[in-house]
């Protein structure tokens, strides 16, 4: 089957309307403010940044991209992660849904200026830091396990030269950066959840590749953080 014919399938074009379109407008939908520019800029930060990056990332490592639009078939993914995944989907919709229910009812009062201009430049940089561990790793799947069909191996360049797990780092700083961007404190609920979900995540990946990868804990030694330089 060819790579083409593995991705475009009505199941990975009806799951990319969904992720691409649907969900990055929710908070329009929802509140029904089509002037809201904030939201609009999600909107725009997110479907470009989708696209680039998995353009970018298709042409340097073409099974990739196959490696994720399954990522939920893989019989070897890791238990805890069957769970974990698919609240961190879920996770980022919550934060949508709420901030476009808090828009549309007026829960919050609307966040100064500079504070919702200096979200969106944390969340463009968010997208900027996942989207360059994705193009960087090309063992960088939508669910935990080790590939050893695909020779998986330890990636040390790129981001990864400053923290282990800088995908889940750059996600983190985005879901953070949505309810100022939204001008939302009720999104910081379910943002704050996920953040701790996706901190979770990051210490069982962690110590499954210490104990699985070849060579991980030599990189673990070397790159000292998970996370946040000088902090975990």
């Amino acid at each position: 089957m060819s790579l083409r014919a593995t991705l475009v399938t009505p199941r990975v074009v009806g799951m990319l309307i969904l992720v691409l379109i649907v969900i990055p407008m929710l908070p329009l939908l929802i509140s029904r403010r089509w002037g809201w520019w904030e939201a609009w800029a999600y909107v725009i930060v997110s479907i470009v940044g989708f696209v680039l990056s998995r353009w970018l990332a298709g042409r340097r490592h073409p099974d990739l991209l196959t490696e994720r639009a399954r990522f939920m078939e893989h019989e070897d993914a890791k238990p805890w992660d069957r769970l974990l995944a698919p609240l961190v989907a879920l996770g980022s919709v919550v934060i949508l849904v709420v901030a476009g229910l808090d828009a549309r009812f007026g829960w919050s009062p609307s966040f100064d200026l500079p504070i919702r201009l200096a979200a969106l430049a944390v969340v463009i940089a968010g997208y900027v830091l996942g989207s360059y561990a994705l193009m960087e790793n090309r063992f960088f799947s939508g669910m935990v396990r080790i590939q050893r069909e695909r020779g998986h191996r330890v990636v040390s360049s790129g981001p990864y030269r400053w923290v282990r797990h800088p995908g889940y780092a750059g996600a983190i700083a985005t879901y953070l950066a949505m309810p100022p961007l939204l001008s939302s404190l009720w999104a910081w609920l379910p943002a704050a959840a996920l953040a701790g979900i996706l901190i979770v995540r990051t210490r069982l990946e962690d110590a499954t590749l210490r104990a699985e990868l070849e060579g991980y804990e030599a990189y673990a030694a070397q790159v000292r953080y998970r996370l946040l330089p000088r902090v975990w």
